[in-house]
């Protein structure tokens, strides 16, 4: 895909909605130039346009994606891998599915310790936030305070998570052990909520293993 409408794809994905001045700022471009990416993008049913008035002057027209624009974000395997959660749940029960995926978030977790170790916290958290995006997630993060937040606005398991949630464990597990903090979900795509977003703090003496 052209790379300015990729661009436009991925703002309307991480925030939801855009007007053509937004992104007219956020891309540089006049605003001839991104309502023509829009025309473009609109024909192939990845965008909707719809009306938003507000409380002085005419309508302002906000840009948001449609569902055929969510195939465009990598989803991996899916039905093969709803089939084997519901055997494993099916034949050894919901708590051994548990333990296998925390396994497998290790197994993951330990093919990237190089990029963590001896690093800080907010050096893991951006590092973490790299291998996310290279397995095909929209990721953001941000530092408030002592706090971190990780944003995932796309989810390759999105579909597998939608028919089974305990898949949900896989990436938390692998942020809280490729960060080696304190890993919370916050918010999360399955609620209807703009991204899976975790909580990560330094681990306390107590907390820390």
């Amino acid at each position: 895909m052209q790379t300015t409408r990729q661009h436009i794809l991925e703002h309307l994905q991480r925030h939801g909605r855009a007007t053509v001045k937004e992104l007219g700022q956020l891309l540089r471009l006049t605003s001839t130039g991104i309502r023509q990416h829009l025309t473009v993008l609109e024909r192939d049913g990845l965008v909707l346009a719809s009306e938003e008035r507000g409380r002085v002057g005419r309508p302002t027209l906000v840009y948001t994606l449609t569902e055929k624009a969510d195939t465009l974000f990598p989803k991996g395997y899916d039905e093969l891998a709803i089939a084997l959660l519901e055997e494993i749940r099916a034949e050894e029960g919901s708590e051994r599915l548990y333990e296998l995926l925390h396994r497998v978030a290790r197994r993951l977790a330990e093919s990237f310790w190089e990029r963590v170790q001896g690093k800080s916290l907010a050096e893991r958290v951006e590092e973490t936030a790299l291998i996310l995006q290279e397995q095909g997630c929209l990721v953001d993060w941000e530092q408030r305070d002592s706090e971190f937040f990780l944003h995932e606005f796309t989810c390759p398991l999105s579909k597998i998570a939608k028919q089974d949630s305990s898949v949900c464990t896989l990436h938390l597990e692998l942020v809280r052990l490729l960060t080696g903090a304190d890993t919370r979900l916050v918010r999360s795509l399955l609620r209807g909520e703009r991204a899976c977003t975790y909580r990560i703090r330094p681990l306390t003496d107590e907390g820390a293993r």
